[in-house]
């Protein structure tokens, strides 16, 4: 962080928790504060390190207090007081909460009631950057490291650096989002900002992720036959029981290209050879699976059903052009980004013949409809 004035901010207490009795010790003085307004939270997982996405840390704060919550020492289950305790207050503030909701939800079944999210705040006022540092460096004249952006958040004992990456995350949001809430209501947007970050809140829960027969179907798969998407099936599968075995993500075993590239040979019926990388099991394995997949018959080869749902969009392009104008001329009015009332998909959607009626009534919020039909009326 450069060097700027002391405030506030820079002098909150911090406490990294790492022991289910200091968990402990730290909600109960919270609880004894008593000010269940608001408190912030962010996250650390590990995607880039291990098989599968893990929770690393809880960055939590408090007027006045800092702490870091370690999952890995702790436990899972350990933090049950701690999703009890998140739930008395009224507010959590998180910037870019996306992926921090697909995190708790998936961890712990859980997220908060009520999330507001800066990076949302920022956009309704205008802001072309919305990145946390951006706005930080803005409103604090502070400057945020990014060395630790993409550490190995699984490694204990983190570093100073790592510690004071982490604290700086959540050390200023909720002064900045108390900031952005009188911004918001001085500008008559405030109940715009409520109704999106409800909204952001059950698109991501109400979001499903790939079957479990699309998940091989990684980029490029549409240049294959039947019978090649049947081997990249085969050489997917293969590749991520390796990587569980290993603890290990896809991308640090073996890339899509590599994968795409073999079940091009398999397909014109060429043997393949392994990236000379790979230790003797993996290729054993690899092999297995390679004389499996022959032995299956056609009629076990995978659909080449089309990407998407549904059929291509019947798109009227004079009614597009007709709501892309009204979005952009209330955005200049605004001084917001045109995608902040509806995206291009959104519009397309909007103006399609073949798309359902009754499923372009819940496209946009009432707040992007009622500056839609302002701009019909002007």
């Amino acid at each position: 962080m450069s060097q700027t004035p002391m405030t506030s901010l820079d002098s909150a207490s911090e406490t990294y928790i790492d022991r289910i009795e200091d968990l402990h010790a730290f909600v109960a003085k919270a609880e004894h504060a008593g000010d269940f307004r608001a408190c912030s939270i962010d996250t650390e997982a590990d995607s880039m390190h291990s098989y599968e996405t893990k929770l690393c840390l809880i960055q939590f704060s408090l007027p006045g207090a800092l702490a870091i919550l370690d999952p890995l020492s702790i436990g899972i289950a350990g933090l049950t007081d701690f999703v009890t305790f998140v739930d008395r207050f009224d507010v959590v503030w998180m910037h870019g909460a996306d992926y921090d909701i697909s995190l708790f939800n998936s961890t712990f079944n859980w997220v908060p009631r009520t999330i507001f999210d800066t990076q949302v705040a920022a956009r309704f006022l205008g802001k072309s950057k919305f990145g946390l540092a951006n706005l930080l460096e803005e409103e604090y004249g502070v400057k945020l490291s990014k060395q630790s952006q993409k550490a190995d958040w699984s490694r204990r004992p983190l570093s100073d650096k790592m510690l004071a990456y982490a604290y700086n995350d959540v050390r200023y949001l909720l002064d900045l989002g108390g900031k952005y809430l009188d911004r918001l209501d001085g500008i008559g947007r405030l109940e715009w900002f409520y109704e999106s970050c409800d909204a952001a809140k059950e698109s991501v829960l109400g979001r499903s992720g790939k079957s479990e027969d699309d998940l091989w179907r990684i980029s490029g798969w549409g240049k294959l036959s039947p019978k090649g998407l049947h081997f990249l099936r085969h050489l997917w599968l293969w590749r991520d029981e390796e990587c569980r075995r290993l603890d290990r993500p896809a991308f640090k075993f073996l890339g899509n290209q590599e994968i795409m590239t073999m079940a091009a040979q398999l397909e014109e019926g060429r043997n393949v050879k392994p990236p000379h990388y790979l230790r003797p099991g993996p290729v054993k394995r690899l092999h297995a699976a390679i004389e499996a997949a022959r032995a299956e018959k056609p009629s076990e080869y995978p659909v080449k059903h089309r990407r998407g749902d549904g059929p291509r969009l019947d798109i009227d392009e004079a009614r597009f052009e007709k709501i892309r104008r009204l979005r952009d001329q209330q955005a200049r009015q605004l001084g917001i980004e045109p995608t902040v009332i509806a995206t291009r998909t959104v519009m397309e959607r909007l103006a399609a013949n073949n798309f359902p009626e009754e499923e372009k009534n819940g496209l946009l919020l009432s707040w992007q409809q009622s500056l839609l039909d302002r701009g019909v009326a002007e």
